[in-house]
């Protein structure tokens, strides 16, 4: 049997008009520090360790569709973002830039855009029952 290369998630990469702009409201957001920057190229990582975002600046750039259109830009991923207080998070993240969406799911979700126009979800996780 031949052996089966190693495979690890570095990040998930997000284009945008401008990578250290949004780079910049995710460091703000997540409280992540920056482990690479380029003019078109920007990684973050979190303290604890794990996968990281990177973002690339893409000229042609199209924000996707929320919620999605048949004839309009889809979009490809989405990030979860868990929070301990859904109302405060959704506060902070507008006043860094994001836009709560028109478009509500779920009443215990909350779906933003980024300043590129990127959906991301914040969600709180309920308390474990007691067994």
């Amino acid at each position: 049997m031949a052996d089966t290369p190693r495979f690890s998630l570095s990040a998930t990469v997000l284009d945008a008009p401008d990578a250290r702009e949004l780079a910049a409201f995710y460091r703000r957001l997540l409280n992540w520090r920056v482990k690479e920057d380029q003019p078109d190229w920007v990684m973050l990582a979190p303290p604890e360790g794990g996968a990281g975002l990177s973002f690339q600046t893409e000229p042609h750039f199209t924000p996707p569709r929320w919620p999605s259109t048949p004839d309009e830009q889809q979009m490809m991923l989405h990030l979860d973002i868990e929070v301990d207080d859904l109302p405060a998070a959704e506060a902070r993240a507008t006043s860094l830039g994001a836009t709560t969406a028109d478009f509500q799911p779920q009443d215990d979700v909350r779906v933003l855009l980024d300043p590129a126009g990127h959906p991301f979800c914040l969600f709180t996780n309920p308390p474990a029952a007691d067994d």
